[in-house]
């Protein structure tokens, strides 16, 4: 590339300097006046007898001064001539040589600029060849004018900044999802040996780690469908059908609340209409609806509604519950994340990251806020379904 674009620099120097030297060979050969050569020949002894008969007009010969007059003016004009073609060559000869030079100096001018020129190309590459898994917190961090450079360098940081966030988040996530199925796990184990450590158990505690084991398999599971959805969700390999979420979402009481639950329900459920997969939709909407019951004062009220407007629709829980700060609210949809008043046997933390991976996998944002009396409110913005004409 250096080499390329020193041929260039020399070649369009080259090219605008010959150019140059046409157009100022072309104006000064114009300028200077051009006669016709002169064809006259003259014998042996005709410059002597101008001569005298210069020294001596009056008894000269008329006709012998009129012809030395003609050979006179004659010679001006070929000595004019060849002057002019002279000073032509020379003008050549001295330009082609100069263009020369200074195209030689351009070549050494445009070798050093273009290094200076590709010199964040050098650290981008250098940069890309040592980022790795290990290793991306190096940025380049270029300096000076906002050129295509300086552009692409900033674009390679801001990718190495997307590339450390998604290695840190799938870290923590393998890391909370080992630690999460380890506990069901321990408590399957705990049950087992304290039951197998004695020397004839009684069936009443066969029984009773039975149950145990039981329900650790049932947390185990109910991690693992949680994990598989919020992986299904960031690949976004689903259907695209209209999906009610004033439907989907009532399903999702009833099938959670059959009975109203433990808290006060209100709900406002208009129609609004979005393009997604229903099972996925309805289960944002069971997330919301869980943590908004799970994680309530007692005797707390939930609202739960829809809505349409400006090509959008729109899933709001609200609840009551213990006061939030708005800046642990933002972290409640990264993976196992749960706040010390919000923690629970049976929760592991994904709830919201689930909804929040379903609403960005259908093309919406989840957004979540406080109120100011305690607890929370989500909303979940979907794009409408655009109608096609029949």
């Amino acid at each position: 590339m250096r080499v390329r674009l020193t041929l260039v620099y020399c070649g369009l120097f080259a090219v605008c300097g010959a150019i140059l030297v046409a157009i100022t060979y072309g104006l000064l050969a114009t300028n200077l006046p051009e006669s016709a050569d002169s064809n006259l020949t003259l014998p042996a002894g005709f410059a002597s007898s101008c001569e005298r008969a210069s020294a001596d007009p009056e008894g000269a010969d008329p006709a012998l001064l009129q012809k030395c007059k003609t050979a006179y003016q004659e010679g001006l004009v070929n000595g004019a001539n060849r002057q002019r073609e002279a000073t032509l060559q020379r003008l050549l000869w001295y330009s082609l040589s100069t263009l020369a030079a200074v195209t030689l100096l351009a070549a050494v001018a445009g070798w050093i600029v273009a290094g200076r020129v590709l010199r964040p190309v050098h650290r981008i590459t250098e940069a890309a060849r040592n980022a790795s898994e290990e290793n991306l917190a190096a940025r380049l961090a270029l300096t000076g004018p906002r050129d295509e450079l300086r552009e692409l360098a900033d674009t390679f940081d801001d990718m190495l900044d997307r590339l450390q966030a998604a290695f840190d988040s799938q870290r923590r996530f393998i890391a909370n999802a080992g630690h999460e199925l380890r506990t069901p796990l321990t408590v399957m184990r705990t049950a087992v040996d304290v039951v197998l450590a004695k020397p004839e158990p009684t069936s009443a505690e066969l029984i009773g780690m039975g149950h145990d084991v039981q329900a650790a398999v049932h947390q185990a599971q109910a991690l693992i469908d949680a994990l598989l959805t919020l992986a299904r969700t960031d690949r976004g390999r689903f259907g695209q059908e209209a999906v009610d979420l004033a439907t989907v979402t009532e399903d999702a009481i009833d099938a959670r609340l059959p009975g109203g639950g433990p808290a006060r329900l209100h709900t406002a459920l208009a129609p609004a209409v979005t393009s997604g997969d229903p099972t996925l939709l309805e289960r944002l909407a069971a997330n919301l609806v869980d943590n908004a019951v799970r994680y309530n004062v007692a005797d707390g009220d939930v609202w739960v509604s829809t809505s349409a407007a400006n090509a959008h629709v729109v899933l709001t829980v609200e609840n009551t519950g213990p006061v939030v700060t708005a800046e642990a609210a933002r972290t409640l949809f990264e993976p196992f994340r749960r706040l010390h008043e919000r923690t629970g046997d049976d929760g592991f933390g994904l709830g919201l990251a689930i909804v929040a991976s379903i609403a960005a996998a259908h093309g919406g944002i989840a957004a979540a806020g406080v109120r100011p009396g305690g607890g929370l409110t989500v909303t979940v913005t979907l794009p409408a379904r655009v109608a096609t004409p029949s």
